[in-house]
Protein backbone atom coordinates (compact mmCIF):
# COMPACT_ATOMS: atom_id res chain seq x y z
CA UNK A 1 0.00 0.00 0.00
CA UNK A 2 2.63 2.25 0.78
CA UNK A 3 4.62 1.74 -2.33
CA UNK A 4 1.33 2.42 -3.85
CA UNK A 5 1.20 5.62 -2.94
CA UNK A 6 4.59 6.66 -3.26
CA UNK A 7 4.42 5.48 -7.11
CA UNK A 8 1.40 7.63 -7.54
CA UNK A 9 2.85 10.62 -5.40
CA UNK A 10 6.03 10.24 -7.96
CA UNK A 11 3.37 9.88 -10.89
CA UNK A 12 1.59 13.13 -9.94
CA UNK A 13 4.99 15.26 -8.96
CA UNK A 14 6.01 14.44 -12.64
CA UNK A 15 2.76 15.15 -14.46
CA UNK A 16 3.25 18.40 -12.62
CA UNK A 17 6.28 19.31 -13.13
CA UNK A 18 5.81 18.57 -17.00
CA UNK A 19 2.76 20.95 -16.73
CA UNK A 20 4.11 23.58 -14.72
CA UNK A 21 7.41 24.05 -17.63
CA UNK A 22 4.77 24.12 -20.65
CA UNK A 23 3.11 26.66 -19.11
CA UNK A 24 6.10 28.23 -18.53
CA UNK A 25 7.64 27.98 -21.81
CA UNK A 26 4.00 29.06 -23.50
CA UNK A 27 3.30 31.69 -21.53
CA UNK A 28 3.39 33.95 -24.13
CA UNK A 29 0.54 32.65 -26.21
CA UNK A 30 -2.86 33.13 -26.04
CA UNK A 31 -4.77 30.14 -24.22
CA UNK A 32 -6.90 29.47 -27.30
CA UNK A 33 -3.66 28.59 -28.96
CA UNK A 34 -1.60 26.21 -26.65
CA UNK A 35 -4.96 24.95 -26.14
CA UNK A 36 -5.63 25.00 -30.10
CA UNK A 37 -9.09 26.25 -29.80
CA UNK A 38 -10.49 26.04 -33.16
CA UNK A 39 -10.60 29.53 -34.97
CA UNK A 40 -13.73 28.38 -37.29
CA UNK A 41 -15.49 29.34 -33.58
CA UNK A 42 -17.18 33.04 -33.74
CA UNK A 43 -14.70 36.01 -32.66
CA UNK A 44 -17.11 36.67 -29.51
CA UNK A 45 -16.27 33.31 -28.10
CA UNK A 46 -12.78 34.54 -27.73
CA UNK A 47 -13.40 37.93 -27.27
CA UNK A 48 -15.87 37.29 -24.16
CA UNK A 49 -13.34 34.50 -22.66
CA UNK A 50 -10.52 37.35 -22.50
CA UNK A 51 -12.90 39.45 -20.98
CA UNK A 52 -13.49 37.00 -18.20
CA UNK A 53 -16.95 36.01 -18.85
CA UNK A 54 -16.15 31.83 -19.41
CA UNK A 55 -19.45 30.69 -19.21
CA UNK A 56 -20.41 33.21 -21.98
CA UNK A 57 -17.93 32.01 -24.16
CA UNK A 58 -18.62 28.53 -23.61
CA UNK A 59 -22.60 28.96 -23.75
CA UNK A 60 -21.88 30.81 -27.39
CA UNK A 61 -19.72 28.84 -28.93
CA UNK A 62 -22.14 25.99 -28.28
CA UNK A 63 -24.70 27.73 -29.78
CA UNK A 64 -22.49 28.00 -32.98
CA UNK A 65 -22.20 24.05 -33.16
CA UNK A 66 -25.78 24.25 -32.81
CA UNK A 67 -26.27 26.70 -35.41
CA UNK A 68 -23.90 24.56 -37.67
CA UNK A 69 -25.82 21.49 -37.76
CA UNK A 70 -29.03 23.35 -37.76
CA UNK A 71 -27.74 24.52 -40.88
CA UNK A 72 -25.85 21.01 -42.88
CA UNK A 73 -29.42 19.16 -41.28
CA UNK A 74 -31.99 21.44 -42.22
CA UNK A 75 -34.09 20.03 -39.73
CA UNK A 76 -36.01 22.71 -37.85
CA UNK A 77 -35.32 22.08 -34.32
CA UNK A 78 -32.27 22.67 -32.04
CA UNK A 79 -30.32 21.36 -29.13
CA UNK A 80 -30.65 18.15 -27.84
CA UNK A 81 -33.03 16.80 -30.26
CA UNK A 82 -31.79 18.53 -33.29
CA UNK A 83 -28.57 16.28 -32.89
CA UNK A 84 -30.27 13.45 -31.95
CA UNK A 85 -32.14 13.72 -35.25
CA UNK A 86 -29.26 15.14 -37.47
CA UNK A 87 -26.79 12.80 -36.60
CA UNK A 88 -29.01 9.70 -35.66
CA UNK A 89 -31.11 6.96 -37.86
CA UNK A 90 -30.31 4.82 -40.38
CA UNK A 91 -29.35 7.72 -42.79
CA UNK A 92 -29.00 11.17 -40.91
CA UNK A 93 -28.91 14.10 -42.37
CA UNK A 94 -25.72 15.07 -41.29
CA UNK A 95 -23.10 11.91 -41.95
CA UNK A 96 -19.62 12.12 -40.06
CA UNK A 97 -18.80 8.43 -41.17
CA UNK A 98 -19.47 6.17 -44.24
CA UNK A 99 -21.44 4.16 -42.31
CA UNK A 100 -20.96 1.54 -44.31
CA UNK A 101 -19.37 -1.32 -41.41
CA UNK A 102 -20.58 -1.55 -38.15
CA UNK A 103 -17.18 0.12 -36.78
CA UNK A 104 -18.29 3.47 -38.82
CA UNK A 105 -22.10 3.30 -37.74
CA UNK A 106 -20.56 2.58 -34.03
CA UNK A 107 -19.06 5.90 -34.66
CA UNK A 108 -21.75 7.73 -36.13
CA UNK A 109 -23.95 6.70 -32.77
CA UNK A 110 -21.11 8.18 -30.92
CA UNK A 111 -20.62 11.29 -32.38
CA UNK A 112 -24.57 11.48 -32.12
CA UNK A 113 -24.29 11.06 -28.22
CA UNK A 114 -21.29 13.37 -28.42
CA UNK A 115 -22.78 16.43 -29.90
CA UNK A 116 -26.40 15.65 -28.10
CA UNK A 117 -24.31 15.18 -24.70
CA UNK A 118 -22.40 18.49 -25.41
CA UNK A 119 -25.52 20.42 -25.99
CA UNK A 120 -27.00 18.89 -22.83
CA UNK A 121 -24.25 18.82 -20.52
CA UNK A 122 -22.38 21.92 -21.32
CA UNK A 123 -24.62 24.34 -22.98
CA UNK A 124 -28.04 24.01 -21.65
CA UNK A 125 -26.76 24.94 -18.27
CA UNK A 126 -25.07 27.86 -19.69
CA UNK A 127 -28.00 29.32 -21.22
CA UNK A 128 -30.51 28.80 -18.40
CA UNK A 129 -29.03 29.09 -15.33
CA UNK A 130 -28.67 32.90 -13.94
CA UNK A 131 -25.33 33.08 -12.49
CA UNK A 132 -23.16 30.08 -13.35
CA UNK A 133 -19.75 30.64 -13.45
CA UNK A 134 -16.43 28.95 -14.98
CA UNK A 135 -13.25 29.11 -14.40
CA UNK A 136 -10.50 29.76 -17.45
CA UNK A 137 -9.58 25.89 -17.46
CA UNK A 138 -12.95 24.84 -17.43
CA UNK A 139 -14.16 26.99 -20.22
CA UNK A 140 -10.92 25.85 -21.95
CA UNK A 141 -11.98 22.38 -21.53
CA UNK A 142 -15.27 23.09 -23.21
CA UNK A 143 -13.71 24.90 -26.53
CA UNK A 144 -11.57 22.39 -26.49
CA UNK A 145 -14.47 19.76 -27.19
CA UNK A 146 -16.31 21.96 -29.29
CA UNK A 147 -13.34 22.79 -31.41
CA UNK A 148 -13.24 19.02 -31.82
CA UNK A 149 -16.72 18.63 -32.62
CA UNK A 150 -16.23 21.20 -35.20
CA UNK A 151 -13.47 19.68 -36.73
CA UNK A 152 -15.29 16.64 -36.95
CA UNK A 153 -18.06 18.40 -38.89
CA UNK A 154 -15.60 19.81 -41.10
CA UNK A 155 -13.95 16.65 -42.11
CA UNK A 156 -17.03 15.10 -42.84
CA UNK A 157 -17.10 18.28 -45.52
CA UNK A 158 -19.47 20.54 -43.61
CA UNK A 159 -18.01 23.43 -43.79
Amino acid sequence: MANDLLMFERVVRNAHAFTDARDSKESNEHPFVYRNISPDLPSVVKDLFDNGHYSQSTFEAYNFIDKEVHRHAKISKSGFQLMMDALGGVSPSVRLTPMLTTSQQDEQKGYQFLFSGAVLAIRNPRGHEYSLIDDPDTCLDHLALASMLLRRLADAGYK
